[in-house]
């Protein structure tokens, strides 16, 4: 119990809350072999959060602050009258930074054409570096903008931003100047990744080498402009190879950078065990992991990210190991993959569902994936739980149970945010 000096000096207090907490100080523990010792959630009933100069302060049962509530005004009172809390959203892999549509090309593989045709036609990846190179500044951050608010309207209060549709120096440096002018705006955490190691850009056709050597060169120019917080690559037989990206990954190390990486998505060429080597941050997609990389992926605490977005979009039907990273105790993040291409998705609402009807997630995988591991994939140690020193980023739900943010499609329940202790105006 504190006392009294610290129970009256909260900047707000949140009573009447039932709290997803995803602390494992309240019994979340999502790999217990003994169920009935964890607390599903790390959930508490009836509770109460007192916060502080940004920082969840104080938890405790709604009893324990009631005595001390005639002290505070009326505005430093928010009654959730049982609703639920959960740490805010966060969306740990997105593309929402681009230019242009490719609804056209939905279109034409609606009416039969191959990816291969329409790669010949120049769209694919060659279409959106194309138009985010074209784009002003300005259009660039009109069109990302909406797809941000899209996400913060479903709880989302911290979200990772890449680059990879400009392929030159000049374009790379816009889009995540932009990444970093939304989280100005939105006062929102943007963690921006540089991904210029995505794809080979029409100029540099059959000199894949060459461009590494220049995506190694800008990376460095990037990260001394402030615009780096982590390194990415697409390690893939139609991309990079574990030698290309390794030669990024280096460089990334030099500059004491985190790293990430786009692996086992359509084939199984050793990427995540490369991520693993550098402790990576994550290793995304997935679908065509080996055991043994799983393995190498749980002794460096590198998270798998999952993205059924793309699965749905490509109806593949290649499933990722999910027994195995829970064999394993690999954390498994969630996230929407928002992009132009196979993921043009801006709910993380939905994608917590698809992780569960396509990938047999539990609800409460799926929404620890989405708040705590997701946290964990961004090296954002201080997000993601509702825990004493934590920074006070919570969602506020009209929900009967935790389950429900999983279970319901197109019903959106978010009753509000919270960042950083302060509550926003829905917007």
């Amino acid at each position: 119990m504190l006392d009294e000096s610290t129970m009256t000096s909260f900047d707000h207090i949140i009573i009447n809350a039932n709290i997803a907490t995803f602390s494992t100080q309240y019994g979340f523990d999502i790999y217990s072999d003994n169920q009935t010792d964890s607390n599903p959630y790390g959930q508490l009933l009836n509770a109460a959060i007192g916060i502080k100069d940004g920082k969840t302060a104080w938890i405790g049962a709604q009893d324990q602050i009631t005595a001390h509530l005639p002290k505070y005004p009326d505005h430093q009172i928010t009654d959730v009258d049982g609703k639920w809390i959960t740490p805010g959203l966060i969306d740990c892999h997105t593309h929402i930074v681009y230019g242009g549509n490719r609804s056209n090309e939905f279109e034409a593989r609606l009416q039969g054409a191959s990816y291969q045709d329409i790669a010949a036609q120049g769209g694919g990846i060659v279409a959106t570096v194309s138009a985010t190179r074209a784009a002003s500044i300005e259009s660039l951050f009109a069109q990302s903008e909406k797809r941000l608010v899209a996400l913060m309207k479903e709880g989302v209060t911290s979200i990772e931003i890449k680059s990879g549709y400009g392929l030159d120096l000049d374009t790379e440096r816009k889009m995540l100047t932009v990444a970093r002018q939304l989280g100005e705006k939105y006062d929102i955490h943007v963690s921006t990744t540089y991904l210029a190691a995505h794809a080979l850009p029409p100029e540099y056709k059959n000199r894949a080498d060459d461009y590494i050597e220049q995506v190694c060169e800008w990376l460095p120019i990037l990260h001394t402009e402030g615009l780096v917080d982590a390194v990415d690559g697409f390690c893939e037989n139609i991309a990079f190879n574990t030698e290309q990206i390794r030669h990024v990954f280096e460089v990334a190390r030099s500059l004491d950078l985190p790293v990430k990486l786009h692996s086992e998505q359509l084939s199984d060429i050793g990427g995540s065990a490369l991520v693993a080597e550098y402790k990576g941050l994550s290793s995304d997609h997935l679908e065509h992991l080996s055991e043994d990389d799983i393995k190498k992926m749980a002794a460096s605490n590198t998270v798998a990210v999952i993205l059924p977005g793309a699965f749905y979009t490509l109806r593949d039907t290649k499933l990722p190991p999910i027994e195995a990273l829970r064999k394993h105790q690999v954390p498994i993040a969630i996230s929407t993959d928002c992009n132009p291409g196979t993921s043009p998705l801006t709910s993380l609402l939905l994608t917590m569902n698809m992780g569960c009807t396509l990938f047999y997630l539990t609800p409460e995988e799926v929404l620890a994936g989405s708040t705590v591991y997701a946290a964990q994939a961004l090296g954002l140690s201080n997000k993601g739980k509702v825990e004493v020193g934590c920074d006070a980023d919570l969602a506020l739900w009209d929900i009967a149970r935790p389950a429900d943010l999983a279970y319901q499609m197109g019903l959106n329940p978010i009753q509000g945010i919270m960042i950083q202790g302060k509550w926003r105006e829905m917007i």
